[in-house]
């Protein structure tokens, strides 16, 4: 009987995840190739040629051989347990985040998909230096955060901050919808804040059913 019900379980999660892959899925598979793609590429480029150049000067510099073994600002970079602790902690975000993508509709959920696939691309870029090297890659600095950071960086947080916009304001189950298309599903569930009953039934007798003033008429 177990057996049965855990079949059924993931026999249900796999119709779920097929029903929700569509010719959309392609565009975020692409996205996704083409954004760790740039981040490998870029980090094998400095080190080939030890690059050292300004983009914007005080704003944005460009220097080779920065590699740091923590995470952002360097944290937990002077631990012995940092580096394993932080490569478990990746693969677990990786698994939840997967798990939202495929349990979400590309019809429905489009550009929250999109986001969860950018911020993916760049855990993974980050994920893949933790574990060939035993640290990460960084050659990009910026005044903004005065601290070396590499292209998966900046999908991480670029991606994160439109995933949580779109969250607010976007999706269907935004807080704050914005756009017609959220407001609209929300009232559909009953959740809009602007969504009210269809009508009362009092203001509309139901057919075969006499008003007082007619049936006053009548007597």
């Amino acid at each position: 009987m177990r057996d049965m019900k855990v079949k059924e379980f993931f026999i249900g999660i796999f119709k779920r995840i097929k029903s929700n892959l569509t010719w959309k899925s392609a565009i975020f598979f692409g996205v996704f190739a083409v954004l760790l793609a740039t981040d490998l590429i870029t980090k094998h480029l400095e080190e080939l040629n030890s690059w050292n150049f300004t983009v914007i000067p005080g704003f944005i510099e460009v220097e080779s051989g920065h590699r740091n073994p923590g995470a952002g600002f360097s944290w937990l970079a002077d631990k012995s347990w940092g580096q394993p602790f932080l490569i478990a902690l990746t693969f677990v975000l990786c698994a939840v985040i997967v798990g939202f993508m495929l349990g979400l509709s590309d019809d429905r959920h489009f550009v929250l998909k999109l986001c969860l696939y950018i911020v993916f691309a760049g855990a993974i870029g980050n994920l893949i230096d933790r574990l060939a090297f035993g640290e990460v890659r960084d050659f990009v600095w910026l005044l903004i955060v005065d601290a070396y950071c590499n292209f998966a960086d900046f999908w991480i947080v670029l991606g994160g901050i439109a995933l949580v916009v779109v969250l607010l304001f976007f999706d269907e189950g935004a807080l704050f919808p914005l756009t017609g298309r959220a407001k609209q599903a929300q009232r559909e569930r009953g959740e809009g804040k602007d969504g009210s009953p269809a009508g009362d039934p009092a203001e509309h007798p139901e057919e075969g059913e006499d008003s007082p003033e007619e049936g006053d008429g009548e007597r």
